[in-house]
């Protein structure tokens, strides 16, 4: 296990007298920052949140006192170990986070570290104005860390990094000095010019002249030829030198248009070869990527790797004609321009994504970083790729070599062996030899996120022992004691140790979900999250969804990573020391709303409603669970037992009588904030039953699945469906309610010989069920009954070739997703899934010739977020569109999600979680707009909280028909 830090109780009790901000030294608060996005852990001792530099200064004065070190941290997104530490780490992004002041006429900003990037960003847009460095980690990454490892990003060949950006900082040294770097020697500690007069000749030549060269200390930027910049020098020092408390940075005028050209190229060192020749031509952005790394190049032009080239201007029409221009000049084999935005953005997704998506090998293999960010002059890129390829090969490696080809900077995730000692040993020395590799090019090891602990150690290979001494030297003045950041640049900790795979366990842990994509280790599917951070983008942008409770709390341990990383600590024991009984871990998914967009999102696959699912399994394993886990998660049983005794009429009644429904909610955990849904008179089974049959049409047989809120809640959505299916010429059946003998589909009567020979026999009768409701609950023994039961029904069906049409969004999800996980070694809940459609599916791939009535009216609402997360909704907006209905919903989620919503303590976020995105773009519709949503939750929080009623899409359309008819 990695060393974890003794308790200290007189420094927690000693910050907490001296900072007014929180100090957090429990286990959720160390866990949640053991890890930034790279290979390494260290345990802090505590974490401090300051609400302004009066705090930062109190904090670093006890840390002195005490002699424990300090870590300064924003996003948490670095990928070298330098935002993680053994001592107090600073959380910037709680309070000091603000743009304090923002002047367009000077074209700068005043900012506070923890400010994410994307905040300026949108603050200096209406003026026409940006910050110039965009990682790809924008929506998250703060200030403060872009300074502290002198970020880049996508348009650095046209803006430069962050350094370039700086006009001047307010810094706290760990002896709490105020400093104001700055140019012409501000702000800078006594010593600090003597030391530069005394190492001059080394300073100009002991430094690559290449424009990614971030690794080291920039003390070449305090040459007197070069403004003698105090600010520069300090821009990439990791937070070694002093702490960050205010910056001001400069912005830049913003194309007024811009246009993408993407080259196509046979493989990627003829796309390197060919970035450099492209520069004269003024370009934004230059960016590489190969095929390896996009599993789908729909939309690219044809090749084998891509340069991703923006252009800008001040009308569309210029800066399509200098894309094309860049065309013309690049010997391609095939080339696309594009202009309009939301093209741009799909295809910039790939390119920003990539981070996450190169952590997996096609195979499915994980590759991590170490060595993300090497940079080579620009005009020797291709020539080290294959020289890089080929040492890969040499050590049998393999990674997916992208990024920002134009200034020579190749990010990739390599597939090293992190969990055995021989792999450790050959992650070693491939470290080693790729250095060389770098060097030998003229290169430098880090060219965007910095050294820290990755490549500190190997820096004496690129500068030599005299300059890495001179490096200490300068750390000496800024920091004597050595209490900030220390193992990182300066007197680096070895490259190979505390690597965060080390502390898990070697063998499988004991888990009822199948986890097919991680090999069927719960332990793999965690290291997934390798703390890109996407989770904590806010708000949330198009159709996206993850991570609903993170935007409503802002806390880590409510955002995906967060609660990936509790388990991390979980697995490995040390600071969260429960287990499956952890009650931090069980507090951190409690607000987890099982939406699973983090499964689509998450550009690794996170899966955390799965992995909230396997941990209340074990967590209420022989516990008495929550009364909302018997209530809500069993509503099918309770369901059914009112349907058969037909006093739903009765039971709405009592709950209209406040005082009965308290009581009620009471007992069974239900919020006493919320309504409780009135049941239907007449479920949907029923009224199938007494309805008068309709002669078959001309096409095929679809089985419509009565999931528990349709038959029970919503009926009038699966009379809407039978309506339309059957006009689009399908016929319509259900699913059996007994096993027959052998037979084929019935129609959810079972009036067939063989039923009934087996009903006289004592065959049990029963009901399909999807699970959901006792997977998100966590009760997967008795979901793993349901759905075997479910099974046994639906043999008759999956003997045929007949779809299975399930209407509401989150049952479909748990029929394609969770059955095949929860019976992985059943063939027949593969077959299950696999058979499952939506309603806009089943008439897209089964009534093709269909064309449904035309509304010619505006939509709004929100997609299920179930449906953006597993099914998908690309057959929903052609309906939608050849129905004539205009406009999208949006994405993110309603917030009731389910049992979500129903539980106490639930309710706030619940509506917090509506109030981002669905309810204002309901209030914001055009008159006469149809409000779609698909899933009973939606409307039942539309309903609730605002008043209005949904429609899902099957209703809409039957409603037309009937007018149709009407006519």
């Amino acid at each position: 296990m990695t060393d974890v830090p003794e308790a200290r109780p007189e420094v927690r009790d000693a910050l907490r007298a001296a900072v007014r901000g929180e100090v957090s030294f429990g286990p959720t608060a160390r866990a949640l920052t053991t890890m930034d996005a790279s290979n390494y852990r260290r345990v802090p001792l505590g974490v401090v949140a300051p609400r302004d530099a009066d705090d930062v200064a109190a904090a670093l004065e006890v840390c002195r006192a005490h002699g424990v070190p300090v870590v300064a941290r924003g996003g948490g997104t670095s990928i070298a170990g330098q935002a993680t530490g053994t001592g107090v780490v600073l959380d910037f992004t709680r309070h000091m986070n603000r743009l304090l002041a923002l002047d367009p006429g000077a074209r700068t900003a005043v900012v506070q570290p923890g400010l994410v990037l994307d905040r300026l960003q949108d603050a200096a847009a209406p003026h026409g104005l940006r910050f110039g460095p965009d990682p790809s980690t924008h929506s998250r990454c703060t200030l403060g860390g872009m300074i502290g490892n002198n970020s880049c990003g996508a348009h650095s060949v046209a803006w430069g990094t962050t350094a370039d950006s700086v006009a001047g900082l307010t810094v706290l040294t760990a002896r709490g000095e105020l400093l104001r770097p700055g140019p012409r020697w501000a702000g800078a500690p006594a010593g600090l010019r003597a030391l530069v007069d005394g190492e001059l000749a080394r300073l100009r030549t002991g430094f690559p002249d290449l424009p990614r060269r971030i690794s080291g200390y920039a003390l070449d930027a305090l040459l007197p030829e070069r403004g003698a910049d105090v600010a520069r020098s300090f821009c990439g020092s990791e937070g070694t030198l002093g702490v960050l408390t205010e910056a001001v940075v400069r912005l830049v005028e913003a194309p007024p248009a811009r246009a993408l050209a993407v080259l196509g190229y046979g493989d990627e060192s003829a796309a390197a070869e060919a970035a450099a020749g492209l520069l004269p031509l003024g370009p934004l952005t230059v960016e590489g990527m190969a095929a390896d790394l996009v599993p789908d190049p729909a939309g690219l032009p044809r090749g084998g790797a891509w340069l991703f080239v923006e252009t800008g201007g001040a009308t569309p029409a210029e800066a399509r004609a200098r894309a094309e221009a860049v065309v013309r000049a690049a010997d391609v084999l095939d080339a696309r321009v594009v202009t309009d935005p939301a093209g741009r953005r799909a295809l910039w997704r790939v390119r920003e994504d990539a981070a996450g998506t190169a952590t997996r090998m096609p195979d499915g293999t994980e590759a991590w970083p170490g060595w993300e960010d090497c940079a080579v002059p620009p005009a020797r890129l291709g020539a080290y790729l294959r020289e890089f390829r080929a040492l890969l090969a040499a050590h049998g490696l393999r990674g997916t070599p992208y990024g920002h080809f134009g200034e020579g900077c190749v990010h990739v995730r390599i597939d090293f062996d992190l969990l055995t000692g021989p792999g450790v040993a050959r992650f070693r020395r491939f470290s080693e030899d790729l250095a060389d590799l770098v060097v030998a090019h003229g290169g430098s090891l880090s060219g965007e996120h910095g050294d820290g602990q990755a490549r500190a150690e190997l820096l004496p290979r690129m500068y030599g022992a005299g300059t890495v001494a001179l490096f200490a030297r300068a750390k000496a003045l800024w920091d004597p004691d050595g209490l900030l950041n220390p193992g990182v640049l300066v007197r680096p900790a070895p490259l190979d140790a505390g690597l965060r795979f080390a502390v898990l366990p070697r063998e499988p842990v004991d888990v009822v979900f199948g986890y097919p994509a991680d090999g069927g280790d719960f332990t793999a599917a965690v290291r997934r999250c390798v703390g890109v951070a996407k989770c904590r983008t806010a708000p949330a942008a198009g159709a996206s969804v993850m991570c609903p409770s993170f935007r409503a709390t802002g806390e880590e341990e409510h955002s995906t990573r967060g609660r990936a990383r509790l388990l991390h600590e979980m697995l490995a024991g040390d600071v969260i020391t429960g287990g499956w009984r952890s009650t931090e871990v069980r507090d951190a998914l409690d607000l987890c709303l099982s939406c699973k967009g983090c499964r689509s999102d998450c550009p690794v696959g996170v899966d955390m409603a799965t992995y909230k699912a396997e941990f209340l399994h074990h967590h209420y394993a022989g516990r008495r669970r929550p009364a909302a886990h018997h209530t809500l998660g069993r509503l099918p049983e309770w369901l059914r037992w009112v349907a058969r005794t037909r006093t739903a009429t009765a039971l709405n009644a009592l709950a209209s009588v406040r005082p009965l429904a308290a009581v009620a909610k009471r007992l069974g955990g239900v919020a006493p904030e919320r309504a409780v849904p009135r049941l239907a008179a007449e479920p949907f089974t029923r009224w199938w039953r007494r309805r008068r049959p309709v002669p078959p049409g001309g096409g095929g047989t679809v089985v419509l699945w009565p999931d528990t809120f349709t038959e029970h809640l919503s009926p009038s959505v699966g009379r809407a469906a039978v309506r339309v299916l059957e006009a689009a010429g399908l016929r319509v059946a259900l699913p059996p309610t007994l096993r027959p003998v052998r037979g084929a589909v019935g129609d959810g009567r079972t009036r067939s010989p063989a039923a009934l020979i087996t009903a006289l026999l004592g065959a049990p009768r029963g009901r399909v069920c999807c699970g959901l409701t006792y997977v998100s609950t966590g009760q997967l023994d008795r979901a793993r009954t349901v759905l075997r039961r479910t099974l046994d029904l639906m043999e008759p069906v999956l003997a045929t070739a007949a779809p299975v049409v399930v209407l509401e969004p989150s049952c479909a999800a748990a029929l394609r997703g969770d059955l095949p996980e929860l019976l992985p070694d059943d063939p027949r809940a593969a077959a299950l899934a696999d058979r499952v459609l939506t309603f806009a599916e089943t008439l897209e791939r089964h009534a093709p010739d269909w064309t449904p009535p035309v509304l010619d009216r505006p939509v709004t609402g929100q997609t299920h977020c179930h449906q953006h997360a597993v099914l998908g909704d690309g057959p929903d907006r052609r309906l939608r569109a050849a129905a004539g209905l205009t406009g999208e919903p949006v994405g993110g989620c309603c917030g009731l999600a389910g049992n979500f919503g129903f539980e106490p303590g639930h309710q706030e976020v619940s509506a917090a979680c509506a109030e981002e995105r669905l309810l204002p773009a309901v209030r914001e519709a055009p008159d006469g707009a149809v409000v779609l949503a698909d899933g009973f939750s939606c409307r039942t929080q539309l309903e609730q909280l605002a008043g209005v009623r949904g429609q899902h899409l099957a209703e809409v359309l039957a409603t037309a028909l009937e007018r149709e008819q009407g006519d």
